[in-house]
């Protein structure tokens, strides 16, 4: 996947979730299926791990270089990662990463921050996407992720469409 198309899939795949998180019916921001998360923590979590990404995108690349290392196999096209994410899930039986362990429920007053501050990680992560790192860059940086394992950059934001994509299924099947 080339990064016009990374981009696309990511402002598809977060205009949707936007869409649907906007005109859910303010009560249900707090409520969710019962022993799930609400609908406000579904859209903490995916804050919670966009932010992280845009700020390690930031970063020096030779930094990044000396912590993680470099990429050391071929990528992954985006339905061998999604496949790959189904099977890891099965793994963990439900469990989280760290940063949304024991996530407080937003508040509705904090609804449209949380949206509005969505909306804005997913724009800088498209920016920087095509703005600030190459194709080769791309391909050869390395990330940790929680689940996943160290993953090529190119490979982790097409995870990063995928995961919103994951969250708002659940939250239209379910909510």
């Amino acid at each position: 996947m080339n990064k016009e198309d990374i981009v696309s899939n990511l402002e598809e795949k977060h205009t949707t979730l936007l869409n649907w998180l906007q005109n859910q019916e303010d009560d249900k921001w707090q409520k969710g299926p019962e022993g799930k998360w609400t609908s406000g923590q579904q859209a903490l979590h995916l804050l919670q791990s966009i932010k992280p990404l845009n700020d390690a995108l930031s970063m020096p690349k030779i930094l990044l270089k000396f912590k993680f290392g470099k990429a050391n196999r071929d990528l992954r096209d985006y339905d061998t990662i999604v496949n790959r994410y189904h099977e890891r899930l099965k793994n963990v039986k439900g469990s989280t990463f760290k940063g949304s362990q024991n996530m407080k429920t937003p508040t509705l007053s904090e609804k449209e921050y949380i949206l509005n501050r969505l909306q804005v990680e997913n724009k800088k992560l498209q920016y920087k996407t095509l703005k600030r790192w190459n194709d080769k860059q791309l391909d050869s940086y390395i990330l940790p992720h929680p689940l996943m394992g160290k993953m090529p950059v190119r490979e982790i934001i097409m995870w990063t469409a995928y995961h919103i994509e994951h969250h708002t299924k659940i939250l239209q099947e379910k909510y």
